[in-house]
């Protein structure tokens, strides 16, 4: 009869250890697609920010006109950044958007190395777009430089007055702290990226001046589109900060 009780005992024991263990594999299955739905996003924006900062430093050797301002053709893709950037700082917090920050910096790194060994690098003998090649890589060298000093500076800054501004409004007004960090980043990289590219080869305050100002019409612009992302990331169960992020990222860890 005690072998018989103890054996029932057992038995249950091993019962509700598999469905323990059962329960737990369902809850860290669910936890883990949890943080892959919540890193999707934030990799999205980051595969747009690195993209944007390489191709900006290409399409910035054309001047183009914007209803009679004269600017680099580059103004439009060098703007998504700052999107992106606040973006990632509202959603995942400062520490996520400063190391995006870095991230795009070494990708400009790269581009600079990348368009260096393509200039050097022997051409087929057939082939004849040699000189228009070296003329817009060879500029692009210039103005990758120019991007180095430039994007640290701005960048940085912006990173850091979205959430100067955040903390000064109290988590609200999302709209008016990403127009006041990027009214700013943008005068400080339009001086330095303009100077440093292009002093000498062209007239600099009317080319600084007239990229400030359609930068700040993008800013403006730019403000629902900010809003509709931040929105759609929180409502498809993004970390709302980086501390949040990580919480949950411990408890993936936990039984």
């Amino acid at each position: 009869m005690l072998f018989e009780e103890y054996d029932g005992i057992s038995k249950r024991c091993e019962y509700y250890a598999r469905e323990g263990n059962i329960n737990r594999r369902d809850k860290g299955s669910n936890r883990l697609k949890s943080a892959n739905n919540t890193e999707t996003p934030f990799i999205i924006l980051l595969s747009i920010f690195a993209g944007s900062i390489a191709i900006a430093s290409v399409l910035a050797n054309k001047i183009i006109n914007v209803a009679g301002i004269y600017v680099p053709a580059g103004v439009l893709a060098y703007s998504v950044t700052f999107i992106c950037t606040d973006v990632i700082g509202e959603v995942w917090g400062r520490e996520r958007a400063g190391r995006t920050v870095l991230g795009g910096f070494v990708a400009l790194i790269a581009v600079f190395f990348l368009v260096q060994i393509s200039l050097i690098w022997p051409a087929a003998p057939f082939w004849k777009g040699g000189g228009a090649f070296a003329d817009i890589l060879g500029a692009t060298s210039r103005i990758i430089l120019a991007s180095f000093a430039a994007y640290l500076v701005s960048q940085f800054h912006d990173v850091w007055a979205f959430h100067f501004w955040k903390r000064a409004t109290a988590d609200r007004h999302l709209w008016l702290r990403n127009n006041l960090s990027t009214i700013v980043s943008q005068f400080i990289d339009s001086s330095l990226f303009i100077t440093i590219a292009f002093y000498g080869i062209m007239p600099v305050w009317p080319l600084i001046l007239g990229q400030w100002a359609v930068k700040c019409a993008i800013g403006v612009l730019d403000t629902p589109v900010i809003y509709l992302v931040v929105w759609y990331i929180r409502r498809s169960g993004a970390a709302g900060s980086e501390s949040g992020q990580a919480e949950r990222m411990l408890q993936c860890g936990r039984p």
